[in-house]
């Protein structure tokens, strides 16, 4: 009998090891949206699936909720999707907007009874040890939970397994100076903060039914895949059904959804995806 991950309670579920669901905890550029001080149509929007927070997703396997990146909107993201715990963290990349919620998870090691696992690079390692330098010091702490207790779980570009389930990286570029992660989880894959995926990187997206990859803006940028890249990477890819995030104030959800291409779809934060972990 399998385990509800977010209760933590059976589910009398026989295929729940092989499903997963993926939750958009954030959607949004490293900014936000709306952004602050902007008064343009998106970020006065009222439609909420313009009000988009950081970058992340949680993937809630069997054996528990994996979060994939810790940006600054982390705990209003897990209290407004109700996930009361998770049992890992895997990060794409080092930057502010995809780590410096990290502190959040301060309070999970309670429960789990041990430090939470990072799952990253050697090179995000030593920037964490470096931003969150408070967690590692010798110094003896004032009380329980006064810092994070983290544990490193070191990764590279090979397949690896995390919480019981299949990981592999996929190596792309992020401008000219930065390289990161993308992963693919059975038949779903996660490919943000992009603008160059290696053909060595897209042989390991091939056959995937799900795709999520940066889609920034409509124009141009040097960090990011704008619409048009990311569509002309889905074509190559052929996936079933593909989300754009990463989105700045300059993508309306309810205007552009309504041009995109067939099955390509704008993400948004909350929504929830039901993949296969077992598909290849």
């Amino acid at each position: 009998m399998s385990t509800d991950p977010l209760l933590n309670e059976p589910t009398g579920d026989k295929n729940a090891a092989a499903s997963a669901e993926v939750v958009f905890l954030g959607t949004g550029t490293s900014v936000g949206v709306p952004a602050i001080g902007c008064e343009c149509d998106v970020c006065t929007s009222s439609d909420p699936r313009n009000q988009r927070t950081r970058c992340a997703i949680v993937v809630r396997m069997q054996n528990g909720n994996l979060l994939v990146d810790t940006p600054p909107d982390l705990r209003t993201q897990l209290l407004r999707e109700k996930i009361p715990l998770v049992h890992a963290v895997l990060f794409t990349h080092e930057h502010v907007d995809h780590l410096y919620g990290l502190d959040d998870v301060r309070l999970f090691p309670f429960r789990l009874g041990h430090p939470m696992p990072l799952y990253c690079e050697r090179h995000i390692e030593e920037r964490i040890r470096r931003v969150y330098d408070y967690a590692f010091s010798d110094r003896e702490p004032t009380h329980p939970g006064s810092t994070p207790q983290l544990d490193f779980v070191p990764i590279t570009h090979d397949r690896f397994q995390v919480l019981g389930a299949d990981v592999l990286p996929i190596p792309m570029r992020h401008g000219p100076h930065f390289n990161v992660l993308g992963f693919r989880f059975g038949d779903f894959a996660y490919c943000t903060d992009t603008n160059g995926i290696p053909s060595e990187s897209m042989k390991r997206l091939r056959g995937v039914d799900t795709l999520v990859i940066d889609a920034l803006r409509f124009r141009p940028h040097p960090t990011h895949f704008c619409v048009e890249e990311a569509i002309e990477v889905i074509d190559e890819i052929r996936p079933r059904r593909a989300y754009l995030t990463h989105l700045c104030h300059e993508i309306d959800h309810e205007t552009v959804e309504s041009n995109l291409p067939e099955g390509v779809h704008l993400a948004y934060d909350g929504l929830r995806l039901t993949i296969d972990l077992s598909a290849e």
